[in-house]
């Protein structure tokens, strides 16, 4: 049994991938209908990932094809499917890349849902938010507060979750933190850093000044081009951009006993460099997807701190516009559809 609040178009404009390497071609595509469990949402904002791009490139193999792209996702539920309980009709929501976990393998017995051995991926194994409408388990779905536009809050959606991943398992005791990559997820976790006390040195592409002036803006102490040092030595160091190179450049920043964070799900291939960087029980981490834990403790938190989010807004039939500024480095904090 499905319950709806309005009536439902058969068909939805959609931006498909139809074979990698794209581009994404506007399509109308039938109306998904919830199954049991899902909720249908019609879609009001998308944002637009550097894992996209990664998506469309076939750098991340065995993608759903044809796919609809898309996992920062803010839209209104619109119809329930049988089981839904705690989310209703009218409700704004947020969908995530972690669309689905099977609770049963070890990994999710022992809390680790973002390491499940069957997972799905919103916008790459599940149809996601590039279109009018999109389904989705409702048990991963997160409740969004009133505040802010569905533009504004989309980045949260996976820029936020990943960087708020990234910040945590950067350690507690960490007051000079280096960010490489001055991109969406960077700018949402300077907030959060400076707000809760920390010391925020950005690093940027060589020359960027405009990038840099925006980190600057957003309390970081320091900004500067990823071939430099910064003036004092780190205690942890996050990397969103996903070039490899950044690795070693990141482990010559912190000092004894720090950090090295890589955010990204794909990165270039890291150089070999010299073991004495790694030494004095410096660390080298990756991050893998998220949980639902992150994804409540972000929302909490970035409204604490008042988190706003910079984004530059394309229509649905943008998106390779969209994904192309990305790609060459013209999006200063988030790319988003407004559909």
């Amino acid at each position: 049994m499905v319950m709806n609040a309005v009536e439902i178009p058969k068909l939805m404009r959609a931006m498909v991938l139809e074979k990698p390497g794209g581009p994404l071609k506007a399509r109308l595509k039938s109306t998904p209908e919830p199954a049991p469990g899902q909720i249908l949402v019609q879609v009001q904002a998308c944002g637009v990932c550097r894992t996209d791009l990664h998506i469309l490139d076939g750098e991340l193999k065995d993608a759903r094809l044809p796919l609809i792209p898309g996992h920062e996702i803010v839209g209104k539920v619109v119809a329930l499917g049988s089981g839904v309980k705690d989310l209703r009709l009218g409700d704004r929501v947020g969908i995530p890349w972690l669309g689905f976990t099977c609770g049963k393998c070890r990994y999710c017995l022992k809390g680790q849902e973002n390491l499940c051995e069957n997972p799905q991926f919103t916008g790459y194994s599940i149809n996601g938010g590039y279109a009018q409408y999109t389904a989705a388990d409702a048990r991963f779905c997160f409740p969004l507060p009133a505040l802010g536009s569905p533009a504004a809050l989309a980045p949260w959606m996976c820029a936020g979750l990943i960087g708020y991943r990234s910040y945590r398992l950067a350690g507690d005791q960490v007051q000079r933190l280096g960010v490489y990559g001055f991109g969406a997820a960077a700018h949402i976790i300077t907030q959060i850093a400076v707000y809760q006390g920390k010391q925020v040195y950005a690093f940027t592409s060589p020359g960027d000044l405009k990038k840099q002036a925006f980190a600057r803006r957003l309390g970081a102490a320091w900004a500067g081009g990823s071939n430099e040092l910064p003036p004092h030595e780190l205690d942890a160091a996050l990397i969103f951009a996903p070039v490899g190179a950044l690795v070693p450049a990141a482990l010559r920043a912190v000092g004894r006993g720090g950090v090295v964070v890589c955010g990204g799900i794909h990165m270039s291939d890291i150089p070999a460099f010299p073991y004495a960087l790694l030494w004095q029980e410096r660390m080298v981490r990756s991050v893998a997807n998220l949980t639902r834990q992150d994804g409540e403790e972000l929302l909490k938190l970035a409204q604490k701190a008042g988190v706003k989010t910079e984004v530059q807004e394309y229509p649905l039939e943008g998106a390779n516009q969209a994904l192309d500024d990305l790609r060459r480095g013209k999006v200063q904090g988030a790319a988003v559809l407004v559909i």
